[in-house]
């Protein structure tokens, strides 16, 4: 882990030392970071709305205490309530700009969300509205920005670019098993032995502390991008709380980010400019939970690690990304059952689970080709394998998705996705209760509008 963070610094340190001028074009920790010289304003109202429909055929837990239940992975979220729904996936108003029109040297960028997701929310509990970005911008050393709040952590592709720009409407199993972070007051081992209020018959179903991590972290970053030649090069150094969004830090450990990329640029702006980027990245930090086997509140190692490479030129758009995780890894719940059901035997509920100690990986790859001028086709694999450290505990997740993007202009589109779902205990024979239960996973459908304003 060491070398990688070495390999990272020492690419942030070239481009620093590059004495390549600085840039303004299109790039993620740029859109979302700085504001354009000569067209900022002192304040910018925009923001999207998501309204979907996704449906399983809601297949049930198949064997296990929990056989004849609802299964977890066939319920749409937030809610887990239902296998079919109509939903404001997202809803989001915001300001940015510059303090002064005249100086863009101090921007600022604020983003609320007010859909129905596992922001507004958690764990399945009372929802409200959140603040999910709300940073301000320092451009006074070259070379060298500042950003501090609250905002998006430089890392995967998924998490860092814009979401209204994003080709699919549910993300990757890797990223949403890695990256999409959940925060659990327990690791959910005291289920079978620990009453609570809040569980039914006997057990605690470890519900969601706070909002789920939505690829964020409140603390100051340095950052900046360099042109040089026909290439774009970036980095990113930032460090920050590791406890989530919208609440400070709930210990005394900090958590690091590093990033790092080149892109070819072919042209154009935007979310959606034309180019050919690799990109490497890191974060590493703790986590405070209670865990086994007493529930003692202990701190737990966190990494996570990345690279990858995307392209977009003329109707051809392609994307790959390998991820590698080390330690907290969420477990899904007992017997694949929603949080909360009572068992048919002990008489206790299920509970969502963190492995403290735990290894995971995981990629994706993604082509798309615009047959249409409105119309772009779209497919996409990715691999999800949880706990492969240890055989017993191996999950592997495989899917396929199929996708079609229709553009009534360049502020509004409608998205379609199949996606065809598998999962497995590679480890364990076919009439294992694991494979059992994990056979039963649906495939999915799922349609959304974007209007952006």
């Amino acid at each position: 882990m060491n070398l990688k963070r070495n390999m990272l610094l020492k690419t942030a340190g070239v481009v620093l030392l590059s004495g390549a001028s600085t840039v303004h074009s299109a790039n993620w920790l740029a859109l979302q970071g700085t504001e354009p010289d000569g067209q900022s304003a002192r304040a910018r109202v925009w923001g999207f709305v998501q309204p979907e429909y996704q449906s399983m055929s809601g297949s049930k837990v198949e064997a296990g205490a929990w056989k004849g239940s609802e299964a977890v992975f066939n319920q749409i979220g937030p809610d887990l309530k239902t296998s079919s729904s109509f939903n404001i996936r997202r809803a989001r108003i915001g300001v940015r700009g510059t303090g002064f029109p005249l100086d863009n040297k101090v921007n600022y960028f604020f983003l609320a969300e007010f859909g129905n997701n596992g922001i507004t929310r958690p764990g399945n509990g009372t929802g409200s509205a959140k603040v999910t970005d709300a940073s301000v911008t320092l451009s006074h050393i070259p070379g060298a920005r500042i950003r501090v709040g609250q905002f998006k952590t430089p890392g995967a592709e998924e998490g860092l670019q814009a979401i209204h720009v994003f080709d699919y409407i549910n993300f990757t199993g890797v990223t949403n098993g890695l990256l999409l972070e959940r925060f659990f007051d327990s690791d959910g081992s005291d289920t079978f032995f620990t009453p609570s209020s809040n569980s039914g018959a006997g057990g605690n179903k470890n519900g969601a502390n706070g909002p789920v991590g939505a690829f964020r972290d409140i603390g100051v970053q340095v950052f900046d991008t360099f042109k040089v030649n026909d290439w774009e090069l970036s980095y990113a150094a930032m460090l920050g709380n590791g406890n989530g969004i919208t609440r400070g830090d709930n210990d005394d450990n900090k958590e690091t980010y590093l990033y790092a990329s080149a892109e070819l640029v072919f042209g154009g702006k935007g979310g959606r400019r034309q180019g050919w980027k690799m990109f490497v990245w890191n974060q590493d930090g703790k986590r405070t939970i209670k865990a086994t086997p007493a529930q003692v509140e202990g701190e737990f190692d966190r990494t996570r690690s990345g690279l990858g490479t995307t392209f977009r030129k003329g109707k051809y758009r392609a994307a790959a990304e390998y991820i590698t995780a080390d330690g907290m890894i969420f477990n899904g719940t007992d017997g694949g059952a929603v949080p909360g059901s009572t068992s048919a035997g002990p008489g206790v509920t299920a509970s969502f689970n963190m492995e403290t100690v735990g290894e995971a990986n995981g990629y994706y790859a993604h082509f798309g080709y615009m047959i249409m001028p409105n119309l772009e086709l779209d497919i996409r694999y990715d691999v999800y394998n949880r706990m492969t450290d240890v055989a017993a505990k191996e999950r592997k997740f495989t899917t396929t998705t199929l996708g079609a993007q229709y553009f009534f202009n360049k502020k509004s589109r409608f998205t379609l996705n199949y996606e065809l779902r598998d999962a497995e205990a590679p480890n364990l024979a076919s009439t294992h209760n694991a494979n059992k239960i994990l056979g039963e996973i649906d495939n999915r459908i799922s349609a959304q509008l974007l209007i952006i304003f």
